[in-house]
């Protein structure tokens, strides 16, 4: 089966070939355009022959480009859903990038990649990419690695305060903060819940996005929001429960499980 890395690279060796074919004539006709501003009758007669061989090689070539990528509609989505993963993960391992593959999503560290196939398109976290050449993807994910992530920590340990407080009851939950009393630990799918109440937005910000920030979370120094309440994460017998649970992977691929957060008072 001809992969998408070759189909491209087919397609993009017969463009080149086509774009060599215009160049060629679009010389010729500069050319003759020069002849005829001398008024060179032998040469611009000369160019002309030339100009009308060429435009035969120009239509071969883009005839040739136009029918170099091998697959219909119907066998793009196919692959995309079927076989991509594979090559994707296969081409980033060449270049020394990992991916793994969890729930349904590829994750390069930091970044999550999910497959749009029926888009002929990925997005990689909150941003809708087509560019979708293997080496390409690769390339890009690569360079996220590199840069510094784009999470504020305070802003997101604050939201999940925030959700905290509206399952537990605020009124308990503010006497938290007088008493040093810990409060109750709630499933990180039940604050999920809060994030995503709004229609749709749990398509742009899944499971696996929440479970990536509170990896950027536990992976921070940060543990105290402004009113003074410290946030910890707990086990439980929902870790042995992949419904009751969230999971990402780490950049040495360990599996990162989180179930519970609770948050206990500190001085205001």
């Amino acid at each position: 089966m001809t992969t998408f890395e070759q189909a491209f690279t087919d397609v993009e060796s017969a463009a080149g070939s086509a774009l060599k074919a215009v160049n060629s004539l679009a010389s010729l006709a500069r050319q003759m355009h020069r002849a005829a501003q001398d008024g060179n009758i032998g040469n611009m007669k000369r160019c002309a022959d030339r100009m009308l061989s060429s435009i035969k090689l120009v239509r071969q070539e883009v005839e040739n480009a136009a029918s170099a990528w091998p697959f219909d509609d119907a066998a793009e989505e196919q692959y995309l859903r079927e076989f991509y993963a594979a090559e994707l993960k296969k081409t980033a391992a060449e270049n020394r990038l990992r991916i793994d593959e969890r729930d349904g999503r590829l994750i390069a560290h930091p970044s999550v990649v999910r497959i749009l196939a029926n888009e002929r398109a990925v997005r990689v976290d909150r941003r809708r990419v087509s560019a979708i050449r293997p080496t390409k993807l690769t390339t890009m994910l690569l360079s996220n690695q590199q840069r510094r992530p784009r999470f504020r920590t305070e802003t997101f340990l604050e939201a999940l305060y925030r959700a905290y407080l509206m399952l537990v009851g605020r009124e308990r939950t503010d006497r938290l903060l007088t008493d040093h009393e810990a409060g109750p630990v709630i499933p990180l799918l039940r604050i999920y819940e809060v994030f995503t109440s709004l229609p749709g937005s749990s398509r742009d910000y899944d499971q696996t996005d929440f479970a990536r920030d509170l990896f950027f979370l536990e992976s921070s120094s940060v543990r105290q929001v402004k009113s003074g309440a410290r946030v910890s994460f707990h086990a439980s017998t929902g870790t042995r429960r992949a419904s009751g649970t969230l999971s990402f992977v780490g950049p040495d691929g360990e599996l990162v499980i989180y179930y519970g957060i609770q948050f206990s008072g500190g001085s205001r």
